[in-house]
């Protein structure tokens, strides 16, 4: 597969425009999250400015924004601080989920966890989530509080359920898509939640939106799961290969170990275990089994239950803008797969 298919989507985001409507949102979200720092000890200053300059794509962010879209001016600092608590969730689960996995790398850089070690990584992975929460406190409305502490909540509970179920080639596709709404779709599903809510939109307009992040946010889970087998490390910017070798099955290895009998299952998984199978010959093997056009159609059946889900409100500023991001994500799944 050659690089261009497989770049980062940071890149091809910041390249594509999709973000341009929002380029002075993010400017005021890098300000804010920079004041934060100052509210850390002196200590924790230098590993949090690492992790904020590491921190990609921005794409809970850009939920929050598009889903109360009022212009490329309009920037409400409510949104800004409700844009912050989501990114600082995410990147606390990100700092916890490199130790678990072992991960060198993220974003084309060591991760946290490798340059600073296992012991600052946890401390202030925990540190950021308790910052979040204290952001939380700030929002007039009890009812987002509570869904941002579920949606938290759900985020941890399906990392542990994903890790007791390391190692189980009998995961069913229907464990599998709930735990990736609870590990990655949650906090997608609240971030739209969040700037529907605080623009004034309405419940029903606010549960559309949600719905709409609860697929895309499922559907960029899939596709992060693909990339791990047909990207590269040196264009995607992240330690791959990490599923397979952790028995932390996904949708390709659930779709491929369906098609294979108990005794060639066992013994795909004893090398697995044994750490002698090549990435690019497992790669090649689930290709030849239609595995990554089969993970397709599952993405693709979410990127449309996620236009569906705003069809009552095209024309709704900031629609859009949404759709254009999920047929940019689907895009990148075209190409690589």
């Amino acid at each position: 597969m050659d690089a261009t298919s497989s770049e980062p989507l940071t890149k091809t985001l910041d390249e594509s425009g999709i973000f341009a409507p929002v380029r002075k949102h993010f400017e005021a979200l890098d300000a804010f999250l920079e004041a934060q720092v100052q509210e850390f000890a002196p200590a924790a200053r230098e590993s949090l400015r690492y992790t904020f300059a590491h921190r990609g794509k921005r794409l809970r962010p850009a939920l929050v924004f598009f889903s109360g879209w009022k212009g490329e001016d309009a920037v409400e600092p409510a949104a800004v601080r409700a844009a912050a608590t989501v990114e600082l969730i995410h990147l606390a689960t990100l700092v916890h989920d490199d130790i678990l996995d072992d991960a060198a790398l993220r974003h084309a850089s060591p991760t946290l966890f490798a340059k600073y070690g296992a012991h600052t990584a946890v401390l202030l992975g925990d540190a950021i989530f308790a910052h979040a929460l204290k952001l939380m406190s700030d929002f007039d409305e009890v009812e987002l509080c509570r869904a941002l502490a579920v949606a938290t909540r759900k985020i941890c509970t399906g990392e542990i359920w994903q890790t007791t179920e390391r190692g189980n080639a009998a995961l069913s596709l229907e464990d599998y898509f709930e735990i990736i709404q609870m590990k990655t779709g949650e906090l997608f599903e609240v971030s739209a939640l969040l700037g529907a809510s605080l623009a004034g939109r309405g419940a029903d307009a606010g549960a559309a939106f949600a719905r709409f992040g609860r697929h895309l946010g499922r559907a960029y889970q899939i596709f992060d799961d693909i990339v791990d087998y047909l990207g590269t490390e040196s264009a995607i910017g992240k330690t791959l290969g990490t599923d397979l070798s952790s028995g932390k099955f996904t949708l390709p290895e659930i779709l491929f170990f369906r098609g294979l009998d108990a005794r060639e299952r066992e013994a795909f998984l004893a090398e697995a275990a044994a750490g002698t199978l090549a990435l690019g010959d497992v790669s090649e093997r689930m290709r030849a089994a239609g595995v990554f056009g089969e993970s397709r159609e599952y993405f693709l059946k979410e990127t449309r239950l996620a236009a569906d889900a705003l069809a009552p409100y095209a024309g709704t500023p900031g629609t859009e803008h949404l759709l254009a991001l999920a047929d940019f994500v689907a895009a990148q799944v075209r190409k690589i797969s």
